[in-house]
C-alpha cells in the first residue's frame, strides 16, 4: 500500500511538473516570436500603406499578404482595408535587403539585384536561385541567421567592429 501511494505522488508530481513546463515553453515561445515581430519590423521600418514609419501609430499590426502569405507589419488597423502602395512596398524591401545585407547561404554580400523568397512567411534576400532551394529544404539553419543579421543591422556602426 505504501509502495502503491508513493508511485501515485510521484506519478502526481511528474504529470504536474510537465504541466507548468509546458506553460513555461509556451511562454518562452510566445516572448521569443513577440521579440522575433519587434525585430522585423524594426527592420521593415515603414508601413507599405502609408509609408508612415511603424510605430508611430501605436503597435504595428502583422498580417500575411499573397499567396506565400508573406508576413509584414502595418502602422494600423486602419490601414488592414487600404490597398498597398507599390512606391512604399519597394522601399519596405529595400530596407529589408539592406538591413539582411549577406546572402545565409552562401555568407556574400548581396547583389544589387538579388532575389527574393518568403519561407515560413518571412522575407530572405540570396544571392542566386540555388540558395533559394537550399533554404526551401532546411529553413531551421537559415531563418535564424538572417535574424543574426538583421540584428547586426539594427546596432550602432561603432558596435559591429
Amino acid at each position: 500500500m505504501k509502495n502503491a501511494r508513493m508511485l501515485l505522488i510521484v506519478v502526481w508530481v511528474t504529470g504536474v511538473g510537465h504541466l507548468a513546463l509546458g506553460d513555461d515553453l509556451s511562454d518562452r515561445k510566445k516572448e521569443q516570436q513577440q521579440k522575433r515581430n519587434q525585430l522585423h519590423s524594426a527592420v521593415q521600418k515603414i508601413c507599405p500603406v502609408s509609408g508612415e514609419r511603424l510605430g508611430e501609430h501605436g503597435k504595428p499590426v502583422k498580417v500575411a499578404v499573397g499567396k506565400d502569405k508573406e508576413e509584414i507589419f502595418l502602422c494600423c488597423k486602419a490601414c488592414l482595408k487600404q490597398k498597398i502602395d507599390p512606391k512604399h512596398w519597394a522601399t519596405m524591401h529595400a530596407n529589408i535587403a539592406k538591413a539582411q545585407r549577406i546572402c545565409p547561404v552562401m555568407k556574400k554580400p548581396l547583389p544589387k539585384k538579388s532575389q527574393w523568397t518568403i519561407v515560413q512567411g518571412q522575407i530572405v534576400y540570396v544571392c542566386c536561385p540555388p540558395c533559394i532551394k537550399k533554404i526551401a529544404a532546411a529553413p531551421q539553419a537559415y531563418l535564424p541567421k538572417v535574424d543574426e543579421l538583421y540584428t547586426a543591422s539594427l546596432q550602432p556602426k561603432n558596435s559591429r567592429q
